[in-house]
């Protein structure tokens, strides 16, 4: 009976699997569709996903008559400048937070923990003022500040989680040998914590690179633009090309999507498994 039955739940779960991932897959396919129709065509009855007169129109005009290479050098700058700052300010900070003892400790964590506890449209007042009373408004300095401060403390929160897991007698047996403990954080201790890494620096990219409402606030001349600042320059108070829209919406998830499956092998948490023999 066991065996007739086991075959019949796994075709569930396959068919619930199956339709979240047509769920999640339909509105991606609509967008294509969308920016390979000629002219700004939103609604249409067809529901063929490649339409009959498809065209490569839309993003011939997206990279040659709209500066859509300038919206993406200014991304790909503040996105892995966001990265950097966030993966080595929270690796260092988390480490902090979880080996030593020091005045403060538990108010900052808890401190970090609290702003994880409000919506960042909360934060983007007070970060605008400290951001306008150092004269960075409109500028890539200021945006790259208020994303990092955005990012900074989950990142940290995460590291210091990971950290907590690898045991200190690793650092204490490379301390033995003669390393010092920049050393054996370096060289011990940082490549354990790939997996965190990892999720650390996909966070602080994903903060950065689909981010709107903070960088309007910023950022006001359009050869300062980021890409969802440009995708929604494309929409005007009378009509909308959608077709520049969804192909600027293809385009920019091509190295997202490309992000995830370079670093998917290190998604996979458990790597001090075994390092310490009992």
């Amino acid at each position: 009976m066991r065996h007739k039955t086991k075959p019949f739940h796994y075709i569930i779960i396959y068919a619930i699997v199956l339709f979240f991932v047509a769920i999640s897959v339909y509105p991606v396919l609509r967008v294509i569709t969308i920016s390979l129709r000629p002219g700004d065509n939103l609604l249409t009855r067809s529901l063929r996903i490649i339409p009959e007169d498809a065209t490569f129109e839309n993003y011939i005009k997206l990279f040659t008559n709209e500066p859509f290479l300038l919206w993406v050098r200014n991304s790909v700058l503040v996105t892995i400048t966001v990265t950097i700052i966030g993966v080595v300010l929270a690796s260092m900070a988390g480490y902090a937070f979880s080996r030593h003892k020091f005045p403060g400790r538990k108010l900052g964590l808890h401190s970090l923990l609290i702003t994880q506890m409000f919506p960042a449209t909360m934060l983007l007042l007070p970060l605008y003022i400290m951001i306008s009373k150092l004269g960075l408004i409109n500028s890539f300095l200021g945006l790259i500040i208020m994303y990092s401060a955005t990012a900074l403390p989950f990142c940290i929160w995460l590291m210091k989680g990971y950290y907590d897991t690898i045991p200190p007698s690793l650092e204490e047996a490379a301390n033995v040998d003669g390393a010092s403990k920049f050393t054996a954080f370096y060289k011990v201790i940082l490549p354990l914590a790939a997996p965190a890494l990892v999720i650390a620096a996909l966070f602080s990219f994903m903060t950065a690179w689909n981010e709107y409402i903070i960088a309007a606030q910023v950022l006001w001349y359009e050869d300062m633009f980021t890409i969802p600042l440009g995708l929604k320059s494309f929409q005007g108070n009378m009509t909308t090309e959608w077709g520049l829209y969804a192909a600027g919406a293809i385009v920019i998830s091509i190295p997202v999507v490309a992000l995830f499956l370079f670093l998917s092998k290190w998604l996979v948490s458990g790597l001090t498994l075994g390092s310490v023999k009992e």
